[in-house]
């Protein structure tokens, strides 16, 4: 079924201008067409595996817990062990009473942050918050409802797949209070360096803005384990707020629990919100969150899980001149050509659902579809089963190398 609905229906006021979201989008393309072979989907980011069973025992053993009003920043218990991996993981000295809170998977804190620090005004305009494009939509709706102005910085193969805050004109800058960036980033896999970091935090320092670091794949990757922000910056992690999720780490989406990490004084504003705005995480789940976020050997084989579907994916797609691997995540950017031409053909041909790059991106020139920096792109998603995931990559490697980009 269509989705014809336009954003001002959707969303009245400041969200009226919202875009179609990515997959109403892939919706409208592909819905009324006949998949020529049966289905596949590798369009959405849904992590699929088993569940630790000690997850399943901490929740069963906290069951009772369901019938009680869980605390805003979870239990002592919780904030020990998420304190304590941001440690293990990333040198992180944090107090655990101040500075972790508990979020419902990190949608609801990327989506909150910039309530707490958008102002009416900065620099006399209106207040501007940076994030990459494409990007992960959730950053643009945070936006849009918090008053400020969306500045879209193109994540292009010539910047590494990052965007380059540093070559936006001062008064821009000038007037940020805020710039998302996601390594792993989602859809490119590029992973920030340590010197990427040090620049963005000059920059935010220089410019009075925060960074709002989406580290969410920080435990998917093929080799290396990214650097990640909190380390670079170190304490007291000024105009830092660091978001981070069981989703990818334990692949365990449906646990929708997550951390947000930073400073005193953005912590203690973001408590204050949550207090009022704030969904908490149900106590049997902080309680399983507790064990996750304690134990490694289940990452260490779902880290693996992914490794070896990259390794599958070079061999049936290295060939293609579009093809490289990224350094984290569990995605694809695959060069096309035209990414929507082609995910509508490998539908069409194949039944393979992908995600076209442009429906994660704008077009920075009004107008000219090639001006969105995922135009040639399409997003491959490799969360299925190994054997599902060989069946769609050998029968994309056909079509391409049969079409071309």
């Amino acid at each position: 079924m269509l989705n014809t609905q336009s954003s001002d229906t959707l969303f009245p006021g400041r969200l009226a201008q919202l875009p179609q979201g990515s997959f109403a989008k892939l919706a409208n393309l592909l819905d009324s067409e006949k998949p020529g072979e049966e289905p596949i989907s590798l369009a959405v980011g849904d992590p699929k595996g088993a569940v630790p069973e000690f997850v399943m025992e901490a929740i069963n053993a906290s069951a009772a817990k369901f019938g009680e009003y869980p605390p805003i920043n979870a239990t002592a218990e919780w904030r020990q062990a998420a304190a304590g991996w941001l440690k293990r993981r990333f040198g992180a000295e944090l107090d655990p009473e101040v500075q972790v809170l508990p979020l419902n998977g990190t949608r609801e804190g990327l989506f909150l942050a910039p309530f707490i620090l958008t102002p009416e005004a900065k620099a006399g305009q209106r207040p501007a918050i940076l994030l990459p494009n494409p990007f992960y939509q959730c950053y643009a709706a945070a936006i849009y409802a918090a008053g400020a102005e969306p500045v879209y910085v193109p994540a292009t193969e010539e910047s590494g797949f990052l965007p380059d805050f540093a070559s936006l004109p001062r008064s821009v800058l000038a007037r940020s209070v805020a710039a998302y960036i996601c390594s792993p980033s989602n859809p490119e896999g590029a992973v920030a360096s340590k010197a990427y970091w040090q620049s963005l935090f000059a920059l935010a320092d220089e410019y009075d803005f925060v960074v709002f670091a989406d580290e969410c794949y920080a435990d998917i990757y093929r080799e290396t384990p990214p650097v990640g922000a909190l380390t670079v910056r170190g304490a007291p992690y000024a105009r830092l707020l660091s978001f981070h999720s069981l989703s990818k780490r334990s692949g365990l989406p449906g646990l929708r629990s997550g951390i947000v990490a930073g400073s005193v004084e953005l912590m203690t504003r973001f408590r204050a919100l949550r207090n009022y705005a704030g969904p908490q995480v149900p106590a049997p789940l902080i309680a399983a969150s507790v064990a996750a976020w304690s134990d490694e050997a289940h990452v260490g084989a779902n880290r693996a899980m992914y490794q070896e579907r990259f390794r599958l994916a070079e061999q049936c797609l290295g060939h293609l001149p579009g093809f490289f691997l990224p350094e984290g995540g569990f995605f694809l950017w695959l060069k096309v050509g035209d990414g929507e031409k082609t995910a509508l053909k490998l539908w069409q041909k194949s039944g393979i659902r992908v995600l076209p790059g442009a429906y994660m991106g704008r077009e920075m020139r009004p107008g000219d579809p090639t001006s969105n920096p995922g135009h040639a792109y399409i997003r491959v998603a490799l969360v299925n089963d190994l054997s599902t995931i060989n069946r769609a990559l050998t029968k994309i490697a056909g079509q391409l190398s049969c079409e071309g980009p």
